[in-house]
């Protein structure tokens, strides 16, 4: 099948249904479709779900069997408890796969972000953690995974690496991620890497700021930039050497280059200055590429969690039922990508809350949403 070609439907026929067959009165694939065209169009909550499912009934009824109507809310609670997350999340993977088509040089950031609201009242257990792959040119989500509670990122990350195609990318993780065996498969599966160091890795954390500090500046690659804005000034100024030219460094799979940025800051008469460091596969002469790649992955905090906190309120939700948070929050990053595929909501806005908006309130606008995301002509 031709991964443009891969629609929403065709990836949730593959779902395992949780359901014995004497209580399945709706198909799992009408559950899913209605649900995920729902939360693009604003439903924060399983009844919310319904009711747009209600409202909307004849309309699903021209791609959707629907044999006994709109499910529930309960039903739709009911399965999203259920249904293997893991599954779940792979089925998106497809999808968003089939959507970003075939993709080189793209800069991919992992990074997690915990669903606070998850966390049932009066229970000790912490909140979902989710682990997701953001492209930053496509600026689209390609996977996520779950944090298991008795463990940490650095678990999650291998299992999101695995969905992705990592070809000729880019693949950018902060200090949590820096780690050999990460390392490796992200260069086994034909990627590269820019990994933050912090005192995690105190060895390689140490080689690299003492080579750093007793290696004059003129020896190294350099790059520097400039931002200006809300009265703040920041220069930050890349310095980049061969791995090699370091001590300590050689059980690195691939490495190539290690870097350090100096950023300064001015906020009116106040001027702070920090210092941050890396590894990478890249060649130390691509500074250039890799102050790219580290730029795109400060990004993903307003392009991907900012935009799940504000535009689909996602720390205030109380869905909390077994697997439905984690579940939920996979429908959200169904939503994200059809959305981000919209055309803007009005002349002059682009916004993502904007375009949620008008999705709930114009047909015609949710349905070439759709259409544009999936490169179907049903919009489905």
């Amino acid at each position: 099948m031709d991964e443009a070609s891969v629609s929403m439907i065709s990836c949730f026929e593959d779902m395992s249904d949780p359901r014995v067959d004497r209580t399945k009165r709706h198909k799992l694939v009408d559950i899913l479709v209605i649900s995920v065209c729902a939360v693009v169009a604003g439903s924060d909550s399983f009844e919310a779900i319904e009711l747009f499912g209600n409202a909307h009934e004849e309309w699903f009824k021209t791609f959707l069997e629907l044999e006994n109507g709109i499910p529930s809310q309960d039903t739709f609670e009911r399965v999203f408890a259920r249904i293997d997350p893991v599954q779940f999340r792979k089925c998106f993977a497809e999808w968003s796969k089939g959507l970003a088509g075939i993709f080189a040089n793209e800069i991919i950031a992992i990074d997690g972000q915990t669903l606070r609201g998850a966390r049932r009242t009066g229970e000790s257990s912490s909140p979902v953690h989710m682990v997701s792959a953001w492209a930053v040119g496509l600026r689209l989500i390609l996977g996520q995974t779950k944090v298991d509670e008795k463990s940490n990122e650095i678990t999650a990350i291998p299992e999101v690496l695995k969905l992705l195609e990592l070809k000729g990318c880019i693949v950018t993780i902060d200090a949590m991620g820096c780690q050999q065996k990460i390392a490796q498969q992200i260069v086994e599966q034909g990627g590269d890497y820019v990994l933050g160091l912090k005192g995690n890795q105190g060895t390689t954390l140490e080689a690299v700021k003492t080579h750093f500090s007793t290696t004059p500046e003129a020896l190294h690659e350099m790059f520097q930039e400039v931002d200006k804005g809300h009265g703040r000034v920041e220069t930050r100024t890349y310095f980049a050497a061969d791995a090699e030219t370091v001590l300590d460094l050689k059980d690195w799979p691939g490495l190539k280059s290690v870097i350090r940025i100096d950023a300064i800051r001015e906020i009116g008469p106040q001027t702070s200055k920090e210092s941050r460091y890396y590894i990478s596969s890249i060649q130390n002469s691509e500074i250039a590429k890799i102050s790219q790649a580290i730029r795109g992955h400060w990004g993903i905090e307003n392009s991907l969690h900012h935009v799940l906190d504000v535009t689909f309120d996602q720390d205030k939700s109380r869905i909390r039922k077994d697997s439905a948070p984690e579940n939920f929050a996979v429908l959200r990053h169904f939503a994200l990508n059809i959305l981000k595929s919209a055309p803007p909501a009005k002349k002059g806005s682009n916004g993502m809350k904007a375009k949620r908006t008008r999705a709930g309130y114009d047909m015609k606008y949710l349905k070439e949403a759709l259409r544009l995301a999936t490169r179907q002509n049903t919009g489905i």
